[in-house]
């Protein structure tokens, strides 16, 4: 039977809190699973992390690498950069003959592609921040306050996140009632999409947005 081992990554605390970026991973990683995985297939284990993709220093990474070079499982990953921002990071990675890396975005890609798709993916972060960095000054030698720039940006993330709580609020009796009675999160995630209830991101309900909402509360 095949074996994975799944791996996911948040940049923040309060992305780790909130579930953004969450549930688009399990997203990818189910799609991967329901329509490219060899079939019968197991995921033995699930490692977060809740760290910058520039830090190497990432325990539930290290957790999981440990266990794929035990058991021979495959290191499933939604998209390359969850794993790091770094080449060299995902060379030494992939460098590894004990681990097996499969990400779901690119379900054929071998390690040499995704090698390359690695360095292509630095060079362009690297032209999108000097490109963001000429676009800053220029607009500050026209007098505009970036200041005020950032008040927006935060005003328009407090909404997100009121937004949010206010959604987890609405549904968390239900989890709470489901919790408290003993259903696994994937029971209670089958039970709101059975309901009709959407998710926070309007789609179906995963066991990992249901832990995001306990989380919340």
């Amino acid at each position: 039977m095949k074996q994975y081992i799944v791996y996911t990554r948040v940049s923040t605390e309060d992305q780790g809190k909130s579930g953004l970026g969450l549930e688009a991973q399990q997203r990818d990683i189910n799609i991967f699973l329901e329509q490219f995985s060899e079939v019968p297939f197991e995921v033995i284990a699930e490692f977060q992390d809740i760290r910058s993709g520039g830090e190497d220093d990432r325990p539930e990474l290290i957790k999981a690498l440990a266990m794929a070079r035990k058991t021979g499982a495959e290191l499933l990953v939604s998209k390359l950069d969850r794993l790091s921002r770094k080449v060299s990071f995902i060379a030494a990675i992939m460098d590894d003959k004990r681990v097996k890396l499969r990400v779901a975005s690119m379900p054929y890609a071998d390690k040499f592609q995704l090698h390359i798709y690695a360095a292509l993916a630095e060079q362009e972060r690297d032209f999108i921040s000097a490109r963001t960095k000429a676009a800053l000054q220029a607009a500050k030698a026209r007098g505009v306050k970036l200041g005020g720039m950032r008040d927006k940006t935060m005003k328009r993330n407090e909404a997100a996140k009121a937004k949010a709580d206010r959604f987890a609020a609405s549904v968390l009796p239900l989890v709470q009632k489901l919790r408290d009675a003993g259903e696994t999160l994937q029971a209670i995630a089958d039970a709101l999409n059975d309901a009709g209830k959407q998710s926070p991101r309007g789609g179906q309900w995963t066991a990992t947005s249901v832990k995001r909402v306990i989380a919340r509360a």
